[in-house]
């Protein structure tokens, strides 16, 4: 299996930029395997589709709210997405600017918070930030979309975008 087998072209239409009201209404493609027939299912279709043989991983990590932006201190504006946090006030993330952090600069956040380049690590940025990242995210941060959905973020997302197993706070 390759990653280039899950490559398709989806309509813009056809992308809901909201999740159903019901969870259970959502809508789910069933792809049969020996014979490469598809079926347009509900998720409460879902257990008809078991077999007493299979199975099921439950992701029980919670989404965290772990977009944020920020200004340099050039005047420009920097998105940041929190990657993993390394530790109480350190974490690496990806982030988007005109032009990327030296090591050094800072970042002015919300909330009166700084984040200041450390170096990179590969694609990822490594900050240092003037406040306990976990908080700072759970505060100021926002729901990170996935790139398809053509809306900003809402308050409504904290909830809709977890599965309804989240307990424990992700990256």
């Amino acid at each position: 299996m390759r990653r280039t087998d899950f490559h398709f072209d989806l309509p813009q239409e056809l992308i809901a930029q909201r999740p159903t009201a019901t969870r259970s209404a959502s809508r789910m493609l069933a792809l049969d395997g020996a014979d490469g027939s598809r079926r347009d299912l509900q998720f409460r279709d879902f257990p008809s589709l078991l077999e007493s043989a299979d199975l099921l991983v439950f992701n029980d990590t919670r989404v965290i709210p772990a977009r944020a932006f920020g200004l340099k201190e050039s005047g420009g504006r920097v998105e940041i997405l929190l990657e993993r946090a390394l530790t109480a006030n350190t974490a690496l993330v990806h982030l988007r600017a005109s032009k990327g952090l030296k090591p050094g600069a800072a970042v002015m956040l919300p909330g009166g918070c700084t984040a200041r380049m450390l170096g990179r690590r590969s694609d990822l940025y490594h900050l240092q930030f003037s406040c306990d990242v976990a908080s700072f995210f759970e505060t100021h941060g926002e729901m990170p979309l996935p790139p398809y959905i053509g809306r900003k973020a809402e308050s409504a997302d904290l909830e809709r975008y977890q599965t309804v197993y989240s307990r424990a706070p992700g990256e």
